[in-house]
């Protein structure tokens, strides 16, 4: 969990932890053009989640 996590996150200035939607790798052409501009937009998790990042980091 913990390189993997690490990898997969990111802290804002602010302090926030960001990690990108799924479904971005392969496979997108099926997809509508509507759900891969939506998939561009990185989602934000909870402040309860940067301290578990923290400590595993």
């Amino acid at each position: 969990m913990r390189k993997s996590f690490k990898k997969r996150l990111k802290i804002t200035r602010t302090g926030k932890l960001v990690r990108r939607k799924m479904g971005q790798g392969h496979n997108r052409a099926k997809k509508s053009g509507k759900q891969i501009r939506n998939k561009r937009k990185e989602l934000s998790l909870g402040t309860s989640f940067v301290r578990i990042f923290k400590k595993y980091t």
